[in-house]
Order: structure tokens, then C-alpha cells, then sequence
């Protein structure tokens, strides 16, 4: 499906990037796996390869600008292109507003956000001189607000942004950009998915969304080749989530009411008329997430 494709997959050292990179190979693409740790990368390519799949390694930051251009240049190097760009590497550092530090904040946003940018300024380039490449970004169902996740979320919310505009300013190239997100049972989710699994023993009900962080990385990475694929031609700026079973798209902002005053609104007027306007159409939120 993916023959004479090359893939940069950032974060597939461990977890669902590691899932992704390992499928992409498996669909015939040449496959650079990137992570911090050069034994999780370097093992990661021995699986490939003994798969009979194509990969390289390239270790580094990709909140580095230096090492987000050598991971691009990695593919560049070894197999003469890069077709896809799967932007998964991501960290989080939970905490309440109170609590969280400025340098938990900032870490998050270089490796979530800053990250996905630097990594995509590299290989768009190449990109657009072929006029075809795919941009799948990893973005979260924390988007919607996660308590004690303010940072992760802000910073998922901000991939939403950029895959959004991104789909706007290269679709003329005949590059796509789309967002996905997935739960599943990893590193960043163990705590959620052992709770998840608790209570499922106990016999409780589970809470909603925690019963599919205790599936497989491996369960949404079809999603991924799909989307990386000739067959997605024309499927761009949109937000798809995967959980096992569940294939969601989700619908991007829109309006959900609005009300005209002609000459403005002032304070006054909005005590009147907000709770019969717009306000008849306030969503409910739902204050139990996590």
C-alpha cells in the first residue's frame, strides 16, 4: 500500500509511535524511527528489519530545531525522500494550575507543539517540490479540557490549530494535513488504563473513555497507513479519532447559536437577553473529566 513511500515517525521509540512505525513498514514504506533514546530507536529498526521491512534511525529532541532538521535529513540521506511525516512524539507533566511549574509548562509545549512545527518546516519543503506528502498529527481527546492536564492540553489543542492551517496553506501542493488521536495502553496512559483495568476487576462500571486506554498501541495505527496513503487523496484538515472498534470524526468549530443587536451589545443588554439567546444553547460540560 505504502511501496516507494518514506516515513518520518518522531516519538517511535516506545508506545503507539512505535506501533505506527512498525505498521507503515509493514504496509512497504521506508521508515525513520525517531525517539530521546538510542536503544529504544535502535530496537525498534531491528524489528524492522528483521521483518523484512526498511528502516533507519536518527536519535534526537524534536523540540530541538537542529535535531528536527537531521531527522528530516535522515530520510533524505538514506532513501532520497520524505513522503509522510507522522508528528507522534509527545510528553506530559500533570498537574493543577497551583501546582504545575513553568518548566513543566514550557517542556510540554517544545515537545507537543513546538515540536510538531519545527518537524513539519523541515520536511514540507521537500514536500512541496515532489507536490505530494501527508502530515498526520497527533493531537488528544484532551483538546476538550483535562483536569490536572491544563499544559498536555493546551498543547494538543494548539496541533488541532496547526493541522487545520496547515491543510489550508498546502493543499494546493497536493500535501494533506490531518489530526488523529487515540487511546490506548502506554507509558503516558498506564495510570489511567491500571485504574481502567481496576475496576473492570471489581466488577464497577468504568468511567467514560477509560475502557479504551487499556487497548493496544497497535489498534490505531491502521488509521495512520490509511491516512499516509494514495487512497486518503483529498482527505485533509480534519480531526478522526480511533479507539479499537470506535472511528470518530469529529467536527471542527463551528456556531452552535447566534444573536444580532443592532448597535452593539452593552452589559445591560446582555443581562437581559443572554440567558434567551445564546444562552438557551450553552453546552453542557461535563465536570467529571480527567
Amino acid at each position: 500500500m505504502l511501496d516507494g513511500k518514506v516515513a518520518v515517525v518522531t516519538g517511535s521509540g516506545l508506545g503507539i509511535g512505535r506501533a505506527h512505525a512498525i505498521a507503515l513498514a509493514h504496509a512497504g514504506a521506508r521508515v525513520v524511527v525517531n525517539s530521546r533514546t538510542a536503544s529504544d530507536v535502535a530496537r525498534v529498526v531491528e524489528e524492522i528489519r528483521q521483518d523484512g521491512g526498511n528502516a533507519e534511525g536518527c536519535v534526537g529532541s524534536v523540540a530541538s530545531m537542529e535535531d528536527a532538521r537531521r531527522i528530516i535529513q535522515t530520510a533524505i540521506d538514506r532513501f532520497g525522500r520524505i513522503d509522510v511525516l507522522v508528528n507522534n512524539a509527545g510528553i506530559n507533566r500533570r498537574g493543577a494550575l497551583v501546582d504545575l511549574t513553568e518548566q513543566d509548562f514550557d517542556e510540554v509545549i517544545a515537545i507537543n507543539l513546538k515540536g510538531q512545527f519545527l518537524c513539519a518546516k523541515a520536511a514540507v519543503p521537500y514536500m512541496i517540490r515532489q507536490r505530494w506528502g501527508r502530515i498526520i498529527n497527533m493531537s488528544s481527546n484532551a483538546v476538550g479540557g483535562s483536569r490536572h492536564g491544563a499544559a498536555y492540553a493546551a498543547s494538543k489543542a494548539g496541533v488541532l490549530g496547526l493541522s487545520l492551517s496547515w491543510a489550508l496553506e498546502l493543499a494546493e501542493y497536493g500535501i494533506t494535513c490531518n489530526a488523529i488521536r487515540a487511546h490506548a495502553y502506554t507509558r503516558m496512559t498506564q495510570d489511567s488504563a491500571d485504574r481502567a483495568r481496576q475496576t473492570a476487576q471489581a466488577g464497577g462500571a468504568l468511567p467514560r473513555g477509560l475502557s479504551y486506554y487499556i487497548l493496544p498501541p497497535e489498534a490505531a495505527s491502521p488509521l495512520v497507513v490509511y491516512l499516509a496513503s494514495d487512497s486518503a487523496e483529498g482527505i485533509t484538515g480534519q480531526f478522526i479519532g480511533i479507539d479499537g472498534p470506535r472511528l470518530t470524526l469529529y467536527s471542527r468549530m463551528r456556531p452552535v447559536s447566534v444573536a444580532i443587536m443592532p448597535g452593539g451589545w452593552t452589559v445591560e443588554l446582555l443581562l437581559k437577553h443572554f440567558t434567551t439567546t445564546v444562552g438557551g444553547q450553552l453546552e453542557d460540560y461535563d465536570l467529571s473529566r480527567s
